[in-house]
């Protein structure tokens, strides 16, 4: 009887390994998993930092156009970032009065009060001053990663193409910089415009808002793990996907054409609404004169015509707007409450922009709303990718707490 005791208190489950005492020890798992998430907290604030300055850069670039001035610091040698700015009221003159004898500011044919100057002055050397310091943030913070080995697997080859962007849009607005680039540039358009043509200012803000839509969309991903990502897409809402992508499609070509209003100074030039100065389509809409009486290809005006540009800029915004209650109404039929909320936040901000837009033309481009609406752009663009990542990758909800 003992014995069968004995062997009772010996019996083993089959699913312990022979061999092993005391208290089983737990499976450590995903272990290869933990590793290829790297830092993700520490590079998504580091992305976030980007975003803001690059944000500041078009924000000041859009001051310095919307002040109806040309660059002050134009007729000065490149790079003026590493020469000191005028700091005695002698330095302050001689800075105005190089600016008055440039070809930029005898174009213009206004004068130019020393306090306008040196606000727009600070605008462009604190704009030149960003570009280095966007630079050294992204190059700081890759090395740093880099070296230690947090980089999120997958992810070395994505924050170096934005590098790559970057770049282009550095060298994009050296175009507009540099007056021996602009020159060459305003010998091939229209000679009686000013130095900011709009072919160097629709690539350098159309870059820095795939830059912006490059930075978010990272900022978006890594808020979650790789395996949170792979689960939601299995949830992905592919209609409204594709949908809320043409969306995006449309609002850069919007956009891009508000880049060539404010090259051509197109918002002052035309401050009624809905007409534009009585009828519906400008008058000379078609019209480039090429300075000595005759007029240049008519493909020429879509681009240089300020009439046509702010036209296409108004056209775009109304289809923006169409299309956008289309979206939106898709977004309404989501299952996701997160992706149904992201739409509601998205078209708000559409509405919003729109009427910023209106306002901006009855004011002829007054400083303020011009520049608010030209924030306003971000913001949408923004709301507009978010609603897309979140249509790619729902949020999933919980019936419970009321939130699916």
């Amino acid at each position: 009887m003992a014995k069968k005791n004995s062997l009772a208190a010996k019996k083993r489950s089959i699913f312990e390994e022979v061999g092993t005492t005391g208290v089983p020890v737990a499976p450590q798992g995903g272990m290869i998993a933990a590793r290829s998430q790297g830092w993700r907290g520490p590079v998504r604030g580091w992305l976030i930092v980007l975003f803001l300055l690059v944000m500041a850069s078009v924000m000041l670039g859009g001051l310095i156009r919307l002040a109806d001035l040309a660059l002050p610091l134009a007729s000065q040698d490149w790079p003026t970032l590493w020469s000191l700015p005028p700091l005695s009221d002698g330095e302050w003159l001689a800075a105005l009065q190089d600016y008055q004898a440039s070809p930029q500011y005898l174009a213009a044919g206004k004068t130019v009060e020393m306090a306008a100057f040196k606000q727009v002055y600070w605008w462009d050397w604190g704009l030149r001053l960003l570009g280095p310091a966007i630079a050294a943030v992204w190059l700081l913070g890759f090395l740093v990663f880099l070296a230690l080995r947090k980089i999120p697997r997958g992810w070395t080859g994505r924050l170096f193409g934005l590098a790559v962007l970057g770049a282009l849009h550095a060298t994009s607005g050296v175009w507009s910089a540099i007056p021996e680039v602009s020159a060459l540039m305003s010998a091939y358009v229209a000679p009686w415009r000013l130095l900011m043509d709009p072919y160097p200012l629709m690539l350098d803000l159309g870059l820095a808002f795939v830059i912006l839509g490059g930075v978010a969309g990272a900022v978006f991903l890594l808020g979650r793990s790789d395996s949170a990502l792979l689960q939601a897409r299995r949830a992905r809402e592919a209609r409204l996907f594709g949908l809320s992508t043409a969306l995006m499609a449309v609002a850069f070509v919007q956009i891009v054409s508000g880049g060539m209003v404010a090259g051509l100074n197109a918002g002052q030039a035309f401050a009624t609404w809905p007409d534009m100065n009585g009828p519906f389509f400008p008058a000379d809409a078609l019209r480039v004169p090429d300075g000595q009486g005759g007029t240049l290809p008519i493909w020429r005006a879509f681009f240089e015509n300020p009439g046509l540009v702010q036209f296409i800029h108004r056209m775009a915004g109304y289809g923006l707007a169409g299309f956008g209650l289309i979206v939106w109404a898709f977004g309404l039929r989501s299952v996701h409450g997160n992706t149904r909320f992201a739409f509601h936040a998205m078209m708000a901000m559409l509405l919003v922009q729109v009427g910023l837009g209106v306002v901006t033309v009855l004011t002829a481009a007054h400083l303020s709303l011009a520049i608010t609406h030209q924030v306003g752009a971000i913001f949408l663009w923004v709301l507009i990718l978010r609603a897309r990542h979140l249509s790619q990758y729902p949020l999933a909800g919980s019936i419970r707490k009321g939130t699916a």
